[in-house]
């Protein structure tokens, strides 16, 4: 499905509701299985949720052929991949084939799985060595210490942490240089800790103790997305001063790394309130923008709403550079070469190198452009907003349900012109 988003006059007063983060979802999805007296509210809406709910269920089911592993199958969803792996490594008696997608096939894994057998997992290789498919054999994992390089996608580390609890002895990990996507392992570490697991980060090393008895029954109620956030704030930034959306259910003190949104879009006039009720309003209060340099921003602990940053600064016509990205290039395509390729069909002047983007300052905006999305959530919604500015085609559109199904019907509300091309 192609969708035609015409160039159009945004509505000044908006309100939004968005499911709970993909992120802490898959988190929290994963301890219920381990823990299964969690009750869970405001879970994602989103494929990637959706897949993992499936996977974990699926394990459960009986199996007609005992000698034959289970297939299971995550499409595009990364995360569920990662956070399965270490899943299926510590289940005794059970024996899955995870695959994916043919770029699922592409990304590789090969940090994880060794971390896993170092610890006395059975993970080995269907296809090519280093990437999916992975045939494991579940089975208890008896050491508990390991080291990890750092800067390696926080995944792979907060894979580990989630199961550590179940682990015989917990785990002990040991992180070499500096660190990836810091937030996202503290977001899993304050999960652990929501369910009575008792966990230390000192220096370089992340403990976990083992939990030998079930939490009491707990209901989780799960935040919204931020990164799901950051388009609307992108349409904020791009819009006229007054115009103002309310986005629910978010927290001032959130967890999840992408709500330094709210500190960054200052820059770019945006000014976000938050309310008793876990809402936030984000205005545009300021269109007096300072161009004199290159906006300058590390997304080393954010990196998934570098592509929305990048399309608001061309939008605004404003110079960028963006860093700290070096984990975007095994995401659902290479997010830097994409974005390099669609904005430049928009008249952008983009540099990229293996972890940053660059963007000159801009004066105009071709029109009419098909922005192709590459099989990636993120390219068709971080390009959306641009519609304030120009007419643009979107190729692809319904990639947006891996992680945002309502997206599309959300435009709409906040006052876009969209129609679908047949």
């Amino acid at each position: 499905m192609n969708l035609h988003l015409l160039s159009s006059k945004l509505n000044i007063n908006t309100s939004i509701t968005i499911t709970g983060s993909k992120s802490e979802t898959n988190r929290v999805l994963l301890l219920q299985a381990l823990f299964p007296k969690l009750k869970l509210e405001n879970t994602s809406n989103s494929d990637d949720s959706e897949v993992m709910l499936k996977a974990l269920s699926q394990i459960l089911e009986p199996t007609t052929d005992n000698s034959q592993p289970t297939t299971i199958d995550v499409h595009h969803a990364g995360t569920a991949m990662r956070f399965l792996t270490a899943y299926f490594a510590i289940q005794p008696n059970h024996e899955v084939v995870l695959t994916g997608s043919s770029r699922m096939k592409e990304r590789p894994i090969h940090i994880l799985v060794e971390a896993l057998n170092s610890l006395g997992a059975q993970i080995s290789y269907e296809e090519k060595i280093g990437f999916p498919p992975l045939r494991i054999k579940g089975r208890a994992l008896q050491k508990s210490e390991m080291d990890m390089e750092a800067n390696t996608s926080s995944q792979y580390i907060s894979a580990l942490l989630l199961i550590a609890p179940k682990l015989e002895n917990g785990l002990k990990l040991h992180l070499k240089g500096e660190i990836t996507s810091l937030p996202y392992i503290k977001m899993t570490l304050e999960l652990l800790n929501e369910i009575g697991v008792e966990t230390s980060f000192e220096s370089d090393t992340i403990t976990v103790l083992p939990k030998t008895h079930n939490p009491k029954p707990k209901n989780f109620m799960i935040e919204s997305d931020w990164s799901s956030a950051s388009y609307f704030y992108s349409i904020v930034a791009l819009s006229e001063i007054g115009t103002q959306i309310r986005l629910s259910s978010y927290k001032e003190n959130s967890l999840q790394g992408d709500s330094v949104l709210a500190e960054i879009y200052q820059d770019f006039g945006v000014k976000t309130v938050f309310d008793e009720h876990n809402r936030m309003t984000i205005s545009k209060v300021n269109c007096e923008i300072q161009n004199l340099q290159p906006i300058t921003y590390n997304l080393q602990h954010s990196p998934d709403i570098a592509q929305t940053i990048a399309v608001t600064c061309f939008g605004l016509g404003l110079a960028c550079h963006l860093t700290g990205l070096h984990t975007l290039k095994i995401k659902e395509t290479d997010r830097l070469q994409a974005l390099k390729n669609e904005l430049g069909k928009l008249g952008a002047s983009v540099s990229i190198t293996s972890d940053s983007i660059s963007l000159e300052a801009s004066t105009s905006i071709k029109e009419k452009i098909t922005i192709k999305t590459y099989q990636d959530h993120r390219m068709a919604m971080a390009f959306a907003p641009l519609a304030l500015k120009t007419s643009l085609i979107i190729e692809d559109a319904e990639v947006v349900s891996k992680s945002y199904p309502d997206f599309w019907n959300d435009m709409k509300s906040c006052g876009m012109s969209i129609q679908e091309i047949i």
